[in-house]
């Protein structure tokens, strides 16, 4: 299948990952890893850049990522989302810079809104003082010519959380006591100079070892391969790698909505509000920059561990992975791995390289399957949570109203948050999704083509519309915590 890339970055970054998957396949990677940089980029003359060296040292540090060791340079190798120092541009770090629009007007309307005394005139144009300016903005708003930009660098100004800073040689750098791991900076920056680790070689080295691998696919796979890929033909792709079986998160997501229903029941009855457990990069914010609500949170476990339990209920020898659109997912790996679940995180991008390492197709392949209800394949979607969640609620509570905040984004998460720690939040019960949109539109995704979510839907409607307390008791026979521990 011939793969279409958003940006030459996501194509670099593919390029890698296949390469890296290719050797570990072979078991060669550790002889040829310095191999790979002059396979991506051969011959003297520069892909993008201003040199190949500088190219292939950039090619070099994302290797040691898809290795999951750390890039070249950083102070550590905790955080999923990491800097790559040799790509990064060193943005302008002064947010507001005044251009060759500025007319020199008598009106001098910058001025006049600047409270810190940083503008001034000179040579035929405004000027704008760093040292005295605050980035307050007010002089780009009165500007009648529209003369002065807002340079924020791009990774800042998409971190929800404030977690982007520069270093002393201007590169960016990730303060990781805030970082959420939503991956936002990620698909913003526009050179490709920050990235995620993968365990994608630790997962080939189990597979090439014989261990009984289970991949676990998160709700948004669907449409990932195309419209006519079913999800059934990309379980025996992913055989065909050598996992030993493939499962469908969206099964744990009902296991999650009967538990959450359950949660949400209690905590309505006593006065309380809730906040859903799915969405990594919402926990993390909850636990990182508002603590004080912490008791709010769901203590169910996300449709990820769900599955990988109810996976070692039957296997107890299964080694689980989870591939889906989400970075942070790798995150919550590292951070609950003892508490049992997923042992390991991936990615479509990652899943992708290595079916193209391995010469595979899913749509070579036939098969159908259906292990989630059609609610909980709507976890990805911004607002599936909550319609799952309610609809087995009202199985027990038809007669009490719930009133949901449905938080999309990161940004209305922070909102949602804020209001919840200030007691001022109308709502009972916040889902929170990280990425604008839900789990479809996460940072790892392969297909973001404009007709994706068409060919998504029509795939789900497909399926049968089986309730969740009903799927759930196909395995009443199974033993398995729901709570988080």
């Amino acid at each position: 299948m011939k793969r279409q890339f958003v940006t030459d970055i996501n194509m670099i970054k593919y390029e890698v990952c296949v390469e890296v998957a290719k050797q570990a396949f072979a078991g060669e990677l550790e002889t040829r890893r310095d191999e790979i940089p002059y396979t991506i980029i051969p011959g003297n003359n520069p892909r993008w850049r201003c040199c190949v060296y500088r190219e292939r040292e950039i090619v070099r540090q994302r290797v040691n990522l898809a290795e999951g060791r750390p890039a070249v340079g950083t102070k550590s190798n905790k955080n999923i989302v990491q800097v790559l120092p040799a790509a990064c541009e060193g943005c302008p770090i002064n947010r507001f810079s005044v251009t060759d629009s500025c007319q020199m007007c008598m009106a001098k309307k910058c001025m006049g809104a600047c409270n810190f005394g940083a503008i001034s005139f000179e040579r035929g144009r405004a000027h704008i003082d760093p040292k005295k300016c605050k980035e307050c903005g007010r002089c780009a708003e009165a500007c009648p010519y529209n003369a002065i930009a807002d340079l924020m660098r791009p990774c800042k100004r998409s971190c929800p959380v404030d977690a982007i800073t520069m270093d002393e040689d201007d590169i960016v750098a990730i303060d990781e006591e805030k970082c959420i791991n939503c991956g936002q900076c990620v698909i913003s920056c526009p050179f490709g100079a920050i990235t995620d680790k993968s365990f994608m070689v630790d997962v080939i080295n189990l597979i090439n070892s014989g261990a009984k691998v289970y991949a676990m696919v998160a709700p948004a796979i669907s449409g990932q391969f195309g419209a006519d890929v079913t999800n059934g033909m990309i379980r025996e792709a992913v055989k065909a790698l050598g996992f030993t079986d493939m499962f469908e998160v969206s099964l744990g997501a009902d296991f999650v909505s009967k538990n959450e229903a359950l949660e949400l029941e209690e905590h309505v009855k006593e006065g309380k509000k809730m906040t859903t457990s799915c969405c990594p990069a919402f926990v993390n914010m909850i636990k990182k920059h508002f603590p004080q609500v912490l008791d709010a949170m769901s203590t169910t476990v996300s449709p990820m561990t769900a599955t990988g339990r109810l996976i070692k209920a039957m296997d107890p020898d299964a080694v689980c992975v989870f591939i889906g659109p989400c970075i942070a997912k790798k995150g919550e790996v590292i951070d609950s791995i003892t508490l049992g679940g997923a042992d390991y995180a991936m990615t479509y991008e990652e899943l992708a390289s290595m079916f193209e390492a391995k010469d595979i197709d899913p749509a070579d392949f036939q098969g159908q399957m259906q292990q989630g209800s059609v609610y909980g394949m709507e976890f990805s979607v911004s607002g599936g949570v909550t319609n799952a969640v309610l609809s087995t609620f009202k199985e027990r509570n038809e007669d009490i109203d719930v009133k949901v905040c449905r938080a999309n984004g990161a940004l209305e998460c922070k909102k949602a948050l804020m209001m919840l720690k200030a007691g001022k939040l109308p709502e009972d019960f916040i889902e929170g999704m990280a990425c604008v949109g839900g789990c479809v539109n996460g940072p790892a995704m392969i297909n973001k083509s404009r007709t994706f979510m068409k060919d998504r839907n029509a795939q789900i409607k497909q399926a049968d519309d089986r309730g969740v307390l009903e799927n759930c008791s196909k395995y009443d026979n199974l033993e398995f915590s729901m709570v988080r521990k």
